[in-house]
This record gives C-alpha cells, structure tokens and sequence, in this order.
C-alpha cells in the first residue's frame, strides 16, 4: 500500500516539474477496489491542440525605481527642450523603445531607454526647458521571478511562428516617423534591411521594401466627370446686418527655444563681422538643356537632380582656386585657417526654422553623389530629424532665396565662415547671343557676401566669375571633374 501511494506520488511530481511543463497527458485507467492501484496515463503524439489544462500563474517582481537622466549629447549643449512625449506614466517600455524627442539650439534628438521597465514619472511637461544631467524620468526596472505552482498546456507552435517569435523579439532601431510610415502600409520592422548607421531603419529602406512589394506604383485613379444638374434659380433676399465683430486678441509673450533662440546668438555674432557685397547675373541655358537630357538617367536611379548640385560642385572647384574663401578667422584676428574640406552648407527652410546643414566634402563627390545627399539632407529637414552632425562643421554656404522668390537679396554671413551666396529665381529673360540676336535665355542672379578683414572685392569677382564660367559652359566644368 505505501508502495503504490509512494509510486502515485512520484508521477504527480513529475507532471507539475519544469521538465513536463510543455507535454500533456490524459488519464487512461483510473480504478478503485480492495487494493490501490497506480495511475496509468498516455500521451497522445497525434493531437495538436489540447484540451486538458492546469493552472499557471507566475508573478512579476518589479525591481528598483531608476532616474532615467539626460545624458550629455554633445556639441557643448547644456539645455534642451522636451517637443514631444511617446510614452505617459504606467506605459510598459523595453531597451531602444523611443520616450521623447528634444530638441537644441542645433539639432532634434530622440531620446530612447536603456532599460525594460514600467514608466513612473515623468519630470517635464512638452515645451519645458530639460536639463543635461538632471532625471528626465523615472523607470522601475523589471526583474522577472517566475514561480511555477502548476502548468498550463497551450496549443502547439508551428515552426513558422516560432520562428517569427524569435526574429519578432530582435530589437529594431528607427524614428517615430520611420515607425509610423511602417504602420501605415502594414510593414514589420522586422522584415526591413535597414541601411541606416547602428542597424537604424531609415525612411528609404521602408520605400525600397514597399517598391520590392508591389513592384509598381499603382497610377492615380481616372477622374470621373459628373454632370450637374442644371441650377435652380433662387430668390435672392438681401444679407441681415451684421454686427461689427470686436477685438478680443491678446498680446503673446514666450521665451526664445530652440533654433529661434540659436539664430540669435549667430546672427548676433554675424553682423559683427564686416560684409561687403557683390551681384551678378549667369546665364544657365546650357545648363538647363544638360540637366534636361539628365533627369531621366537619374530619376532611374531614385535620385532627384535640381539644379543645386551643380551650383554646389561648381563652387567647390572654384574654392579650389580661391582657398581664401573656404577659410576662417579666429576670435583675436590674429589666425586665418584654410579648411581642407568643402563642406558646403544649403540654407533650409523648415518648419522648424531656418536650418543650414551641409554636404561634407564636396570635393571628392561627383555631382550625382551630391544630389544624393541633398535629397537625403531635405527628407530628413522636412520631417524635423537633422542631427548635429548634419548641421555643423560647414565651411561655405549657399542660400537658394529663388526657391521661394525674389531675384537678390544681402545674405548674413554665418560665423566662423567667411563668405555666402544666395541665389535668385531663374527667369526667361530677352538678351543678345553672338550675332546680335535677341533670344530668350534662362537668367539667375547672384548676390555674394564676404568678411572684409580678410577677402577684398577683387579675390570675391574673379571667384564668381570662375564660378559661372563653370555653370555657363557646363561642358568645362566636366574636365575639373575628379
């Protein structure tokens, strides 16, 4: 009799054991009599789904409230503000889960957890002013302990969703657009080769996947024309008076945040530096022609081409001549530095504010290259995500006012450069070819600033006459080409 209870009781153990957790037994033969017998059970290897079940439970034991602090972002930046919350308190997060987005006075960051936890505080409402190095929130970690009391059989996992369980748990890198854009066309990160530094998903590596998916852009739908029934003539009454409306607005006073607060320190400092100026006129119909017989080989290959990439690389060779002008001056005015690198800035207009990144080393980029970087440069401009890196560290910029309108303008110098440009909308304007013939050319003005400490009027003409010789005759400007 001890025997059997004995033998009954090892069986039991073993079914409520980790190691049996995951199988499932039915009772074959339960019988009762004079003696005790033991129980017998089976497993069934057909049966996919069980019905026989237990009781799980499990219990979570959350760890030590964690300060969850701005760390130092670089570049010298002591203060951000906080433009936008992902997650509120009581939200679950995991490490690389994105929390919020700040923003400098050079660069929009977003801000991601390093640890797997339940989100407690939150230390700044949207708009505040954060601090680097003070708690930016509060995370209670998560430290799982989990205590078997009895097990619960669950319907069996096909290799397929085990498999996609297990790639679903890798943890993807990208920006709440990046996700957002995902979600919207049903895509998982998961299954997107990302291109971006640190395995980050970027924005084009969604479209490639879409592309991959579809195969086509699928062509606007046919605009159907309805016809409207003929209007019933109405009796018109004369308008009620109405009453004069009152002014009821109230003068708005807010602190300076952000870029706004930065363009004031640089332009502060900009209109300290003596500008002189300089205009001209280039004709760019050859260069309309060029980049014409050019627009389908590029568009090919996804890329977009303006015409600033070829106002940059011919500014590049120029600089070439004139290293004067990709140069800077120290605080004293006692050292002039000539920049190896052509990095030259595009004034952007964004939402945001006025923003400059720029495209690093013009010099060694071919023309396609540089439209590369500028379609790159813009996306990430007209979604707010420019980094720091993108906007420092320019040497030469161009401003491309015609975009908008006008034909010249006096561009600020933007420290510690030397000398800008901005260009004027292009315009079908009547002027003598070579034989005295009046013909329609496509003309853009320029209008040129430089620090007059150290570049003189002349070095600034002979640099914007070199400079258009190259746009005017596009066709030199590929022997300069390396």
């Amino acid at each position: 009799m001890a025997a059997v209870t004995r033998g009954s009781f090892i069986v039991f153990r073993r079914l409520l054991s980790q190691q049996y957790r995951c199988r499932c037994f039915r009772p074959q033969c339960v019988s009762s009599g004079r003696s005790v017998q033991t129980l017998a059970f089976t497993r069934d290897r057909t049966q996919r789904r069980f019905a026989w079940r237990t009781l799980h439970t499990n219990t979570v034991n959350y760890g030590p409230v964690v300060q969850f602090k701005l760390s130092d972002i670089g570049e010298g930046i002591m203060e951000v503000t906080v433009k936008e919350w992902y997650v509120k308190e009581g939200d679950k997060v995991s490490q690389f889960d994105s929390i919020c987005e700040v923003q400098s006075d050079k660069a929009s960051v977003t801000i991601t957890s390093r640890y797997d936890g339940v989100i407690r505080k939150l230390y700044y409402e949207v708009d505040a002013t954060a601090q680097v190095g003070m708690p930016l929130v509060d995370i209670e970690t998560e430290s799982k302990v989990i205590q078997e009391e009895d097990v619960v059989e669950t319907p069996a996992m096909d290799q397929e969703e085990h498999t996609h369980q297990e790639i679903k748990g890798h943890k993807t890198q990208a920006t709440p657009a990046v996700r957002r854009l995902a979600m919207e066309n049903n895509i998982k990160l998961s299954e997107v080769v990302a291109t971006g530094k640190d395995g980050r998903i970027l924005k084009e590596d969604i479209l490639n996947f879409l592309s991959k998916q579809t195969g086509a852009i699928l062509p606007p739908a046919p605009m159907q024309h309805i016809q409207t029934p003929p209007p019933i003539p109405v009796a018109i009454k004369p308008a009620p008076a109405m009453p004069k409306p009152m002014f009821t607005g109230k003068d708005v006073t807010e602190p300076l945040k952000g870029f706004h607060k930065a363009m004031v320190k640089t332009m502060t400092a900009a209109l300290k530096i003596p500008h002189f100026g300089y205009c001209d006129e280039v004709d760019l119909s050859r260069l309309v022609r060029v980049r014409k017989d050019l627009q389908p080989v590029t568009q090919a290959q996804g890329v977009k081409l303006s015409y600033m990439p070829f106002f940059i690389k011919a500014a590049s060779l120029g600089l070439l001549h004139f290293p004067s002008l990709n140069a800077s001056l120290d605080d004293a005015c006692q050292n002039i530095t000539y920049k190896a690198s052509h990095n030259i800035g595009l004034a952007m207009d964004t939402s945001q504010g006025l923003l400059v990144p720029n495209v690093k080393n013009v010099q060694m980029l071919s023309v396609l290259e540089i439209a590369l970087e500028l379609n790159r440069l813009q996306t990430l401009g007209a979604a707010g995500q420019l980094g720091t890196a993108d906007l420092t560290g320019g040497t030469f910029t161009l401003s491309n006012i015609g975009s908008i309108g006008g034909t010249y303008a006096k561009p600020v110098i933007l420290p510690p450069e030397v000398a800008i440009g901005a260009l004027g909308k292009i315009q079908i304007l009547p002027r003598f070819d070579a034989s005295g013939q009046v013909t329609a050319a496509h003309i853009m003005k320029v209008s040129w600033s430089a620090d007059h400490r150290i570049i003189d009027g002349a070095t600034m003409c002979r640099f914007s006459n070199l400079w258009r010789e190259y746009l005017e005759t596009p066709e030199q400007m590929l022997l300069h080409l390396k």
